[in-house]
């Protein structure tokens, strides 16, 4: 017992004479965030990203895929595991500080040589001419967290951890993004090729008009040329719309893990809705909210951690070591209780002096890579100020082009109407009626392609915002 008092307090005399090195302060970069992003008319704390999915896209069909999407997805799935494996890393962080026990059962039976030394004092002595040696014993090593390594190694699991969990979020946002624009693409193709089929009744309707002037004398060959060109035209325009959807709707299936099939939905893109007062609110919220963003300051702060341990393994390190248990030279003795017991107790402090400048070269590797992650970490954050500032612009110029985009529908189409009236009359030629039908084809795929871009602009909006994370 006394001996063991002398061993405390020979610990205790170690760790008072050393000088405790305190956690290495983290500071949060300048990011020089601005007062409010370009192209909003004020600062607004309120943002269209603190909507959940579910709030944000009304459309059932919508709804039940991205439901399908975040449970089937299989890059989602995939990080998810990722998740939790690093999960399963983070619990097991938590047992650093303990120490290590063992437990090993070892025999030995040794000859030496009669002609030996060894031989010849066994035989002298025991009257035998081998050894052996019978050894079960538990082994304890722990080593005291003075400088706080121990610490900082499980601050590096739990940054890593977070990291993971970031990055399944950033996932999630990215798929439930690319569901909501494939299933406005796929209603932007519903409606272009609704819109040819309707072209090309009047283009049936233009060449049987021609085939009976042709026939009646009142045009030439030349005339039913040109509609059959332009209706044929068409019905190449609806195979491959036919075959756009048919692809539109493989990839949306692959999207939301399953197979490719067919996609069900009952609204045009007329009547979707999507929030119309966008906000984008401010870029500090941003920046808190986004997964990519926040995924970056994590590496930043691990990077922090991993310059303590590189500081703590410059310093003095305190380990103890123990073992104990039952130990014979005979194998019937072995376990005789408490002759064969044994038992040791070894602490000492280890100061790393010569290691060929390796402890200052990580240390100085570990600062470079602090500095290298506040760099991607500034350009993160810049880069999302970027996504966010491109789709507002974009909003603000759609919602502009689709009311010149209408416009222009409505006026192609009361020329086409006039134009018929004009050729039955013979006031106009063939080529007005086919030009004036084509414009007006043309003019209403391109309000339907404005139109999905909108929608797209705003799904843009809202991912680059973070995407209802909070």
């Amino acid at each position: 017992m006394k001996r063991i008092k002398n061993i405390l307090l020979t610990f205790i005399l170690a760790l008072g004479s050393v000088s405790c090195v305190s956690k290495l302060a983290f500071t949060e970069p300048d990011l020089q965030l601005p007062e409010k992003f370009q192209y909003t008319a004020t600062a607004d704390t309120a943002s269209v990203a603190n909507l959940e999915w579910k709030q944000f896209f009304n459309d059932p069909i919508l709804q039940n895929l991205i439901e399908k999407g975040i449970k089937n997805n299989y890059d989602l799935q995939i990080a998810l595991k990722q998740l939790a494996s690093s999960q399963e890393k983070l619990k097991q962080a938590k047992y650093l500080q303990y120490p290590d026990i063992g437990f090993g059962v070892a025999a030995q039976i040794s000859k030496p040589s009669k002609n030996s030394m060894n031989g010849q004092s066994l035989n002298l002595f025991l009257g035998q001419n081998h050894v052996e040696d019978y050894n079960a014993a538990f082994n304890l090593s722990w080593e005291a967290d003075i400088w706080g390594k121990i610490k900082n190694q499980q601050e590096v699991s739990r940054m890593q951890y977070l990291q993971t969990y970031e990055a399944t979020k950033a996932i999630q946002t990215q798929v439930v993004a690319a569901i909501a624009q494939g299933y406005y693409n796929l209603l932007m193709l519903d409606k272009q090729l609704q819109i040819a089929k309707a072209n090309l009744e009047l283009s049936t309707n233009t060449l049987s008009i021609t085939e009976k002037m042709w026939q009646s004398g009142d045009t030439t060959s030349l005339g039913v040329q040109q509609a059959t060109a332009q209706k044929q035209s068409t019905e190449l325009l609806i195979t491959q719309l036919e075959q756009n959807i048919a692809i539109q709707e493989n990839a949306l299936s692959i999207l939301v893990g399953e197979n490719p099939n067919k996609i069900a939905r009952s609204i045009e893109m007329s009547d979707t809705s999507l929030p119309q007062n966008i906000s984008a609110g401010l870029p500090a919220a941003m920046v808190s909210r986004r997964p990519d963003v926040r995924q970056q300051e994590l590496i930043l702060l691990e990077s922090n951690a991993m310059i303590g341990i590189a500081q703590a393994n410059m310093y003095p390190a305190l380990k103890i070591t123990a073992n104990g248990g039952v130990n014979s030279f005979r194998f019937d003795n072995w376990f005789q209780i408490p002759a064969s017991l044994f038992g040791s107790v070894l602490g000492g402090i280890t100061q790393p002096i010569f290691q060929k400048k390796q402890l200052k070269t990580d240390l100085n590797v570990a600062k470079i890579q602090r500095e290298k992650n506040v760099l991607a970490f500034r350009q993160s954050v810049l880069s999302a100020i970027g996504e966010v500032s491109d789709a507002l612009v974009s909003n603000e110029s759609l919602k502009i082009q689709e009311e010149k985009a209408a416009q222009q529908v409505s006026t192609l189409k009361d020329g086409i109407k006039s134009a018929e009236m004009l050729y039955k009359s013979g006031m106009a030629n063939y080529l007005e009626v086919i030009t004036a039908q084509g414009n007006s084809l043309q003019a209403e795929l391109n309000l339907a392609s404005v139109k999905r871009q909108r929608l797209s602009s705003i799904v843009d909006l809202y991912r680059a915002l973070g995407g209802g994370w909070k």
